[in-house]
């Protein structure tokens, strides 16, 4: 059976992925000419590598880590020592760690957390863990139905001090959603924290070996051609085609050289577009459905990523970094992290801004002059004084929607992968799945997709339905 795929993302490659192992011919279309929507990667006149923002695989993701082993690539990974490293504002240059011992979860992180006296008194620690019990204890749930309160809210309820949110959950918050304790709704940093203490190497973190469209995404489309799948670029979806009953008819095409549009045809189609494109692209007749009715109410986040090239090292850290910065929120070296940036004598930070949504309409020059007066916080002794290091170059690359707004209520706005609409189907982190709003969220989404389409059609045979292209009115 044919399926037609919108979006070359990691939720549409791996919806590919997963139907070509059910026997089905899946035909992926891109509207860009690189792979990977949210995880894209593009090189620079130098041939340096710049990224849609600063991907990095924790232990906690058992879907992505499984697709790394059927892809037999499990190598790419990095994995890094175990531990939370956070820079301390009050202390510009010093960082403070949680290092977590290799012994059974939760134990492991509990430990973490009572052997760091850098940032938390034992009093905060102990209201920190009481506050956090009922989490721990009524499971998944429980905090499913703290979706109608922000994390602050939450926080606030559970009597946790001020000081562990402005420590802590801060820059967790902004590091998971791009956004601040206030508008995030509870249920997701307390999900990430459920399977970080359910999981011994939970929190544990990985840096891919390269560019995420080279090492991850090629991987994924050799593995779906090989086996009798598509993957074509430059092809976006120009409108939704719909048959009398509402059904789909097919997939109309832009063409962006110049030529004339196109009409694909298949048994089944799959929007892997982000929830901001598939919004606009909804048939009139479909709107009125509820479960489009309620996906309105989701909009992706504005992100923005920075990458900085110094004319030398400003830290050896080889790992991820919570900046504890308003402006900032993660950052690291990747000339020290990643094997295919690295290099012994200059540091290229990448940094991602959070929250972005008064700086997306900004200049550059603006965004940048912004970044490098926190970094200033952040290295003192390389930034400033006689002969402060030299930037050399950088890469802004701004997305005005990224991951959808993880906001109070928006839980049950988020579609199911089978819509009521027969032969059609949705794929992407929005969409309802236990990881959220994440590469491992794609990444299940795209699986879930897969599985549902197989379900309605199973994959005994390849169905005649032609993918010739036609002309559009």
């Amino acid at each position: 059976m044919r399926v037609a795929i919108a979006g070359a993302g990691l939720a549409g490659l791996a919806c590919a992925k997963y139907l070509v192992d059910a026997g089905h011919v899946p035909i992926v279309f891109e509207s860009r000419e690189v792979l990977g929507g949210l995880v894209a990667a593009w090189k620079d006149e130098d041939g340096d590598w710049y990224e849609t923002g600063l991907h990095v695989f924790f232990g906690a993701y058992p879907n992505m880590l499984q697709l790394f082993k059927e892809l037999g690539i499990e190598d790419r990974l990095q994995w890094k020592e175990h531990t939370l490293i956070f820079n301390q504002p009050e202390q510009p240059g010093v960082l403070s760690r949680f290092d977590v011992p290799d012994i059974p979860a939760p134990i492991n992180v509990i430990t973490s957390i009572l052997r760091n006296n850098d940032m938390l008194t034992w009093e905060q620690k102990i209201r920190f863990a009481i506050g956090l019990l009922p989490a721990i204890v009524r499971g998944q749930q429980y905090v499913e139905d703290m979706d109608k309160y922000s994390l602050l809210e939450w926080l606030q309820m559970r009597g946790v001090d001020d000081r562990v949110n402005s420590d802590i959950f801060v820059a967790a918050s902004k590091a998971l959603t791009f956004i601040d304790p206030e508008d995030v709704s509870a249920t997701v940093p307390l999900t990430a924290l459920n399977r970080f203490l359910q999981e011994r190497y939970g929190s544990k973190v990985a840096f891919l070996d390269g560019s995420p469209t080279e090492r991850l995404c090629q991987p994924l489309v050799d593995y779906i051609t090989e086996r009798g799948g598509e993957v074509q670029v430059k092809k976006p979806l120009k409108q939704i085609l719909l048959n009398p009953d509402s059904t789909v008819r097919g997939f109309a095409l832009r063409d962006i050289d110049g030529g004339c549009d196109e009409m694909v045809t298949a048994d089944a189609y799959v929007s892997a577009m982000s929830v901001d494109v598939i919004k606009t692209l909804l048939p009139e007749p479909w709107r009125g459905l509820e479960v489009f009715r309620r996906m309105q109410s989701l909009e992706g986040v504005p992100v923005i990523n920075i990458h900085l090239w110094f004319d030398r090292k400003l830290t050896d850290v080889d790992q991820l970094l919570f900046s504890r910065s308003k402006l900032l929120s993660v950052y690291a070296d990747m000339s020290n992290t990643c094997r295919e940036y690295a290099n012994p004598d200059k540091s290229m930070l990448e940094l991602v801004l959070a929250p972005a949504k008064d700086w997306i309409d900004q200049s550059e020059d603006e965004i940048l002059a912004a970044t490098m007066a926190e970094l200033k916080r952040l290295f003192p002794n390389h930034l400033e004084g006689d002969t402060p290091a030299k930037l050399l170059k950088s890469k802004i690359v701004k997305t005005p929607r990224s991951v959808y707004t993880a906001a109070p209520g928006s839980q049950a706005c988020r579609p199911e992968q089978a819509t009521p609409i027969t032969n059609f189907f949705l794929a992407g982190s929005y969409t309802l799945q236990r990881y959220l709003g994440s590469m491992e969220g794609a990444v299940l989404s795209g699986k879930l997709a897969a599985q549902a389409i197989d379900q309605r059609y199973p994959g005994t045979a390849v169905a005649a339905s032609a993918l010739e292209p036609v002309s559009v009115s």
